[in-house]
This record gives C-alpha cells, structure tokens and sequence, in this order.
C-alpha cells in the first residue's frame, strides 16, 4: 500500500484550509446589484420615481411623471440610444427633468449598462 509523506499530507491539508478560506472571504464580499435592483434602487437609477413599469414593479409604483418604461427595444430600437438616453437626457431633451445619470456620476458606466439591459428587456 502507498503511504503518503507527512509533509504531502500537510502541504494537501493545507490547500484545502486555504480553499475554505478563499470561499469565505468571497462570500463576505458584496455582491454587485442586478440591473432592476440599482433601476429601483432610490439611492441610484431611482426609475420608479418617475416611470411606471409592467410586473413587479407595479406594485411599487403608479407613476406617470415620465413615459412608462414599456416596449423599450421599439421605442429605442438602437441600445446605444437608450444609453445615451440614461447618460445624459438632456441631449435630447434641454427641459428634461431626468438627471443625467451618467454625466453626474451617479451611476457608473457598468451600472448605467446594467439599468439599460433590464430596462431594455422591458
């Protein structure tokens, strides 16, 4: 039968000590919000404060300041639109009321990204 040295058994012990621990330093990381949570996020995108949305969202809102977000692909057939629109609406629109999320710095461009992929799915 094959014996495996003590320090091959230490170093192995010592790999999975390791493992464990690097699966718990991840998990104490905080977990990047999904596009719907910084959209309804009132500290970020905030887009209930404004626009209604379909779903859950619903219940949350009855809005009508702002356009519902509804049928985002046929209103903003080109994304980079859309983004645009979320980066700076005022571009489009001098008398906007929508901040300029982008431009502010209120969002990053990975969050903007990220509200535009849900919204855009809308």
């Amino acid at each position: 039968m094959n014996q495996i040295s003590p320090t091959l058994r230490a170093a192995g012990a010592c790999v999975i000590l390791i493992a464990g621990f690097l699966q718990v330093a991840r998990a104490d990381e905080p977990k990047a919000p999904t596009g719907q949570e910084l959209a309804f996020d009132n500290r970020k995108g905030n887009c209930l404060a404004c626009h209604s949305m379909p779903g859950d969202a619903k219940a949350v809102t009855s809005t009508n300041i702002a356009p519902p977000l509804l049928d985002m692909k046929g209103r903003f057939p080109e994304r980079a639109k859309l983004y645009a629109q979320v980066w700076d609406a005022t571009k489009a629109n001098a008398d906007t009321l929508m901040p300029p999320f982008g431009k502010h710095r209120i969002l990053s461009d990975d969050e903007i990204n990220k509200v535009v992929d849900y919204i855009y799915g809308l």
